[in-house]
């Protein structure tokens, strides 16, 4: 293992974004939450949204048509797709998924986006090995969260859900992302490592042969992070070296 913690052979790491590089899951479960609770109470006997189960099982990592997709199937729950801009009223996927996105964007604008800071020093340390790096998120806000805590400048590549969309690209636990992002940077899958903190991201760095698969808890799943694949799991990416 080299000092930044990763076999010798890898050459690009490829981060997703929240819980790994911003503060942002927490944000992300109390959006959907807001969301699908006020959504549930139009039907008889639905238990509120959990915050930990539902988003770690349905949600979390994925793009937000399928997360609504995905959590609605879990509660036999059926509505029409509709289209990506239904408005945040709409009873169709497309319409929860915007609702989600636009209280997410309220609780970042009135709360702002923090980093890790282990990671971002990670990073630099990446970086400073000649490692190529790729952010690789669901998240459509992407390039603006990065702006926002000054770290645009660490990723030689973005593939993100607005890339994902121009391209046709199925979203984790598929690996076309990571696969695309690889591509993009000219590495091989065996030759690039996954850093994930989401289990579909987990089951993507898994189902696309990547070299190495970090797992990055923040909430307690060590054990569920493994068994989605994972080939180490760390609370910090910090714990992995990197250190000058």
């Amino acid at each position: 293992m080299t000092a930044l913690g990763l076999p010798d052979t890898i050459q690009a790491c490829l981060f997703d974004l929240d819980g790994v590089v911003t503060k942002t899951a927490v944000v992300h479960a109390a959006a959907w939450k807001e969301t699908f609770d006020a959504f549930l109470r139009g039907y008889d006997g639905q238990r509120p949204f959990d915050e930990v189960a539902d988003y770690d099982e349905y949600v979390d990592g994925r793009p937000r048509a399928d997360g609504v997709r995905a959590f609605l199937e879990s509660r036999s729950i059926h509505l029409p797709e509709g289209s990506p801009d239904d408005p945040p009223d709409a009873a169709t996927v497309n319409g929860l998924g915007n609702r989600k996105n636009e209280l997410l964007l309220e609780k970042i604008r009135t709360d702002g986006v923090e980093a890790y800071d282990g990671t971002l020093r990670y990073l630099e340390a990446v970086r400073a090995q000649g490692l190529r790096t790729a952010i690789v998120s669901s998240s459509a806000n992407c390039r603006d969260v990065l702006r926002s805590i000054g770290a645009e400048h660490f990723f030689d590549v973005r593939v993100d859900g607005v890339v994902a969309a121009e391209r046709h690209l199925p979203g984790k636990p598929h690996p076309d992302t990571f696969l695309a992002a690889a591509h993009d940077l000219g590495v091989e899958p065996a030759h690039a490592a996954v850093f994930e903190d989401a289990l579909a991201g987990m089951d993507a760095g898994r189902a696309g042969s990547f070299g190495y698969v970090v797992g990055v808890d923040r909430v307690g799943q060590t054990d569920a992070l493994y068994a989605h694949g994972a080939d180490t799991v760390v609370t910090d990416l910090a714990e992995l070296g990197g250190k000058e």
